[in-house]
């Protein structure tokens, strides 16, 4: 079972056991805190299809935060010859590491996980 889920502006294709870094979450940013994805945008079971309209109603995916984490640092430089000037500047975004722990459905109460399916 897979889905794609909207965080940060971003989508994701994910599935059970995966890990991901995401734009750094407000709710939950501490080790060990359980989060969820409520904008599934489709997801896939194995046999059938859901497909959201622009989302899947009652559809969550669950993850448990493993960390803070930075991304690679982004450098730029900007020369004026006629000034003999040159300004040089670094950036390094933080993001939260997510794993996913389930997928499924909120009214069901139903969730899958781990390597049962069930």
């Amino acid at each position: 079972m897979y889905a794609i889920i909207k965080t940060g502006g971003k989508q994701y294709r994910v599935a059970v056991g995966d890990i991901l870094d995401v734009e750094l979450l407000e709710n939950g940013s501490e080790d060990g805190a359980k989060v969820q994805f409520g904008e599934v945008l489709f997801a896939f079971d194995g046999h059938k299809t859901h497909v959201g309209s622009p989302n899947i109603s009652q559809f969550l995916v669950h993850g448990e935060v493993l960390g803070t984490v930075k991304g690679e640092k982004k450098t730029g430089l900007k020369y004026i010859a006629s000034h003999n000037v040159c300004k040089k500047w670094g950036h390094r975004q933080k993001y939260t590491r997510v794993k996913i722990t389930a997928i499924g459905k909120e009214k069901e109460h139903k969730v899958e996980g781990g390597k049962h399916g069930s």
